[in-house]
């Protein structure tokens, strides 16, 4: 039986990395909102809540369902490389490295793009959906165990600069577990944002809403942001923050036995997941039952495959041609699908396919004894509401390697720790080029409309946990919160999204549930299975609402992993 109980009701749904933030989001959805009102509520707020892995300045792709005119779309939430970059810049001033600091920032997208999605596809208005945020900044929250943990793990690199620790090491050291956390400088921005809704409001909601996103990007705060970089050698300039737009974007689309998953583009890892999919259908006609050797060793093999591919296509298809069409294609996949041996693991680092016209792929670096793989991270919110709406956004940016702006509370994103320094590489950096980002949203259909709204954080886990999940419902008829609650594994048999982008082939991380005689089966095959605690955090955080299209029941789970929570009405 699932620890928690799944919540269920048959107006609205929603489901959170943080249970304030869901709390904050069910109640624009008890005031009238619609799923985009309640999902920019709950972004907003996890921006100060899980403020160590989630950024106000950061960045934030998403999925929007419109129920009333039958449509996708996708905000694509992460902004290019100032102009001042060059793309040999890492090449020639840092010996290849993109280094932690200033210098991997990127234009901010987050504010960006919920404000985007409020004015073109909610009701409220910013004063209204950032009422909670602001409260939790100002005021405080009692500190929780999973950001504690962080920050004291973490503290070292908090004090590399006066502005972080100030906020986060107050009183000189991490706060406690049960301690009010207060962020007043990120309160002071975000009513600064809402002040300036409101002087413009009298022109209507619209104009208001552009006065918000103004006083971001044109206003004290892009002054304030602008300065600390010319002071301090960083990149980003009044002009660069001035002249963004979040964009709207095509999603990627899988077909999965009777549904379609819709994924974020090739500027995130989205479509591996769209690939795995594809992958591993055929196998999926009589499948192993969950979580058996069979079953692991499938998934897993089909992952590195898709890895494979991530490292050796994906890039913003503004600056480099992705291969989707050939990538999703049958043909492809099916010969990418013969790689897969059910009696035994690839070993090592799998090659990628031969999709399009690319270069020669790069030695990989591969880990040192004893190396874990990086653990940056992300959140998540998932909303559907009573007239049919859906949200599907993954916010992130971490606050451990980057500076506080000082009298902002922003992190301005540091997403560029995920290009790469090498020109020839597809995620290369580039002035205006996105970084391939980790966090990836996705939203399943079934005639046309959603059944599955869900998302994790995890960096290089977010694909596998999300994979697991929705196998877990699509093909083991699990029910949501069960599904999510079921050990998981994952592989690192891939060169990591963050630098210093390591390989650790052959590695499995497992649960312990898993059981130690599936682990030595999969060690048998090939694999080289290494335990994480039980119920840790590192094997994501996943969040997801399921729809049933006959009775019109929604059902939201939330990972017990992590301070997750789900609620419905």
């Amino acid at each position: 039986m699932p620890l928690r109980a799944t919540a269920m009701g048959y107006n609205h749904a929603i489901t959170s990395g943080h249970y304030l933030a869901t709390q904050a989001g069910f109640e624009i959805l008890g005031a009238g909102g619609n799923a985009v009102d309640a999902g920019v509520a709950t972004g907003i707020a996890l921006g100060v809540l899980q403020s160590d892995i989630v950024n106000v300045a950061g960045v934030a792709p998403m999925i929007i369902w419109l129920a009333a005119q039958q449509k996708v779309v996708s905000i694509d939430g992460v902004g290019g490389w100032p102009k001042a970059v060059t793309p040999d810049f890492f090449m020639k001033h840092h010996k290849g490295e993109i280094p932690t600091g200033i210098l991997r920032t990127v234009v901010p997208a987050a504010p960006a793009a919920w404000l985007t999605a409020l004015e073109r596809y909610g009701t409220m208005s910013f004063t209204d959906v950032a009422k909670a945020a602001i409260g939790f900044a100002r005021d405080g929250f009692p500190m929780y165990p999973l950001m504690a943990n962080h920050l004291a793990d973490n503290a070292a690199l908090y004090r590399q600069w006066d502005s972080n620790r100030a906020i986060y090491l107050p009183n000189g050291r991490p706060p406690r577990v049960g301690e009010r956390f207060v962020q007043a400088d990120l309160a002071a921005s975000l009513q600064y944002m809402a002040d300036e809704e409101r002087a413009a409001a009298r022109q209507g909601r619209d104009a208001g809403i552009a006065a918000a996103r103004n006083a971001f990007y044109r206003g004290d705060i892009a002054r304030k942001i602008a300065a600390y970089h010319q002071e301090n050698g960083g990149l980003l300039t009044y002009d660069d923050l001035a002249g963004y737009e979040a964009r709207l974007a095509p999603t990627v689309r899988a077909a999965f036995r009777d549904m379609t998953v819709h994924c974020c583009g090739p500027w995130t890892q989205g479509p591996a997941l769209a690939q795995s999919l594809r992958l591993l259908e055929p196998f999926l006609a009589d499948p192993p039952a969950s979580n058996s050797p069979a079953w692991i060793h499938l998934v897993v093999e089909a992952l590195k495959l898709a890895f494979a591919d991530r490292e050796r296509f994906y890039g913003d298809p503004d600056f480099v041609d992705v291969p989707l069409k050939s990538l999703l294609s049958d043909s492809y996949s099916a010969d990418r699908r013969r790689a897969i041996d059910p009696e035994k693991a690839h070993p090592g680092v799998p090659p990628s396919g031969t999709a399009g016209s690319v270069g020669q792929a790069k030695p990989l670096r591969l880990a040192a004894a004893g190396e874990d793989p990086p653990a940056f991270d992300t959140s998540y919110v998932g909303v559907v509401d009573r007239w049919g709406n859906a949200i599907s956004a993954t916010p992130s940016d971490v606050s451990r390697n980057t500076p506080v702006i000082p009298g902002t509370g922003l992190c301005p994103s540091e997403r560029g720790s995920q290009s790469r320094a090498d020109p020839e590489h597809p995620a290369s950096v580039a002035p205006g080029k996105r970084p391939r980002m980790t966090p990836n949203p996705a939203m399943a259909f079934r005639g046309g409309k959603p059944c599955f709204v869900f998302g994790s954080p995890g960096a290089d886990v977010q694909v596998q946990a999300m994979l697991q999940v929705f196998l877990n419902v699509a093909v083991h008829g699990m029910d949501v919160q069960e599904a999510i609650e079921t050990p998981r594994f994952a592989t690192y048999s891939f060169p990591a999204s963050f630098a210093p982008n390591s390989c650790f082939p052959d590695r499995l991380n497992l649960e312990p549930g898993i059981g130690s005689e599936t682990s030595d089966s999969l060690a048998r095959l090939g694999h080289k299975p290494e335990w994480w605690p039980e119920w840790v955090w590192r094997a994501g955080g996943v969040c997801a609402i399921q729809i049933d299209q006959n009775t019109g029941l929604l059902s939201a789970g939330a990972d017990p992993r992590r301070p997750c929570l789900a609620l419905c009405c």
